[in-house]
């Protein structure tokens, strides 16, 4: 018997790809409402039936996308450990570069005011990791507790680091991922 594993026919990886690419390229050209699954199939150079078998419909191909989107964004953060207290920019770094790479991606779905499913996921992944630096803080001795509540931290921190990615994609990228980690950590630590 194979040997039972998840892993996934590169078959249907390869047609997802091209699915997304072709979403990717037909909202660089207009908004979300006149995008159909047939533009899409079309694109993407595949049978309109085939759309089906991996998505119900688009709202349902964004929502998968950016389900996707969120657990690179994981895996960015996870294979970065040296992380240390005083020293965020190294993983904040990994976050902008893991970013650039992929920048015609989120510059398009970050920057596109009708489909909101990327960046609300992407204010909620932050929030959770603002989160988990806010009670690690919390737990160290010595370290004084400002007097912000906690709710509105994690929203200035979030909403912050959102705007700063958005301007730096359409300003396509002027600085480094690594200037720009090291600034953004400047600007928490005044």
């Amino acid at each position: 018997m194979d040997n039972p594993t998840n892993r996934t026919d590169p078959r249907v990886l390869r047609t997802r790809q091209l699915l997304r690419n072709a979403v990717i390229e037909l909202l660089e050209e207009m908004d979300i409402e006149k995008i159909s699954v047939n533009r899409i199939a079309e694109r993407a150079k595949i049978n309109r039936v085939t759309f089906y078998l991996h998505y119900r419909d688009i709202p349902d191909m964004l929502d998968k996308m950016a389900d996707e989107m969120v657990e690179d964004i994981q895996q960015v953060l996870n294979n970065y450990s040296g992380l240390e207290d005083q020293e965020e920019w190294p993983l904040l770094e990994n976050l902008l570069k893991h970013i650039g790479e992929n920048s015609r991606f989120y510059k398009v779905i970050l920057t596109t005011r009708q489909i909101t499913v990327f960046s609300d996921r992407l204010f909620k992944l932050l929030s959770e990791i603002i989160v988990g630096r806010l009670e690690k803080k919390q737990s160290i001795p010595g370290i004084p507790a400002a007097n912000i509540q906690r709710e509105i931290a994690i929203w200035y921190g979030s909403a912050a680091l959102i705007g700063t990615i958005v301007a730096w994609l359409r300003k396509d990228m002027p600085y480094t991922p690594s200037f720009l980690a090291r600034q953004i950590t400047a600007l928490r630590s005044q």
